[in-house]
């Protein structure tokens, strides 16, 4: 009988391992936002006819006016009927109705109607008179196309997650899909600015609540129509990059170091840094101290726990490298910010 010989390599031993199919994407984003407080309302509906334009105030007269005391403001104007554009920093985006435009840092910007240029005015000077009972209504006729829009905020405290927010542009776009997704925002809008909805016990709660659920839908869906290569939500869109997120946010309180998370999501060292530096700017561990920066400010915030508690639940030896670790990343100590 011949001798057998091995002159190659099983294939299976060789390929690149497939890690396209990576831990779900909404799943990662749904954690972060769990871990973000949000609370919110929508707060004006447009109906103006083209053309015209306006010109919103700086954000802390929004906060003055929205949400008095709040450290940080995210806008979003939905489009009912008609079209027009925003423009916030360097972009613009153009909406038709559906679609959903979003400022995740409520720079002052422009809106305006696209059939019929015009000079953008202060929206102040058609706003109605504070207070405002349920959702106040702007008219403006200028005796073009109609467009009837509806705005909306979120307020959260400042320590707002760094590698979530701070890539992301000043405005951006989303255009939901035909189907469930954009009945749902449909719904959630017609509710909130039902005048019924206000006179409701509980309304109020409800609104913050849709508020917050069209938010995740429009990161959701923006995470999937954007094609930029860097920020969070480019980060959860590539495979390899979500796998190593996948497996910080599973466990953030382990001893992390860069070899391991590398081996286990199937990578070397120097590949997972350059692409972590390459979408968010930043290390791996830099992204894990962040993290766990986030989730201790959670558990301060809505516990009971002591910080030596705290500081081992996210990761750290004692509550000296604890509070050392968040006074670096937020500029006050871990027990001053509890009680601020």
């Amino acid at each position: 009988m011949a001798a057998m010989t091995m002159t190659g390599t099983p294939n299976r031993l060789i390929e690149t391992p497939d890690l396209s199919a990576g831990p779900n994407r909404t799943a990662l984003l749904a954690d972060v936002l769990s871990r973000i407080k949000l609370d919110g309302a929508m707060f004006l509906r447009g109906e103006y006819s083209a053309g015209w334009a306006f010109d919103s105030p700086e954000t802390s007269d929004l906060v003055g006016l929205l949400a008095p005391g709040a450290q940080r403001l995210i806008l979003f104007h939905i489009v009912r009927k008609g079209r027009a554009w925003v423009s916030a920093g360097n972009l613009r985006v153009e909406l038709e109705a559906g679609d959903v435009a979003v400022l995740p840092h409520a720079h002052r910007h422009l809106m305006g109607s696209i059939s019929k240029a015009a000079d953008p005015i202060p929206i102040a000077d058609i706003l109605p008179p504070t207070p405002w009972d349920g959702v106040p209504v702007c008219r403006f006729d200028g005796g073009g196309e109609e467009t009837e829009v509806v705005c909306g905020y979120l307020k959260c405290d400042d320590l707002l997650f760094n590698s979530f927010i701070r890539r992301l542009p000043p405005v951006f776009r989303v255009r939901p899909p035909d189907g469930p997704t954009a009945e749902l925002i449909r719904a959630c809008v017609n509710y909130a600015v039902d005048e019924r909805t206000h006179s409701r016990h509980g309304g109020a709660p409800l609104t913050a609540r849709m508020s917050e659920l069209l938010l995740t839908e429009a990161l959701r869906l923006y995470s999937e129509q954007d094609a930029s290569d860097d920020g969070w939500l480019a980060a959860i869109n590539d495979p390899l990059v979500n796998r190593a997120l996948a497996l910080l946010h599973a466990e953030p309180g382990r001893r992390w170091n860069v070899e391991e998370l590398a081996r286990r999501a199937v990578t070397s060292r120097s590949v997972l840094d350059e692409r972590f530096r390459k979408r968010l700017g930043q290390s791996p561990m830099r992204y894990l101290a962040e993290w766990r920066i986030q989730l201790a400010a959670d558990l301060m915030k809505n516990s009971e726990r002591k910080l030596a508690g705290i500081a081992q639940a996210v990761g750290y030896g004692s509550e000296e490298a604890f509070s050392r670790a968040f006074q670096r990343h937020v500029g006050i100590s871990p027990a001053h910010w509890r009680k601020r």
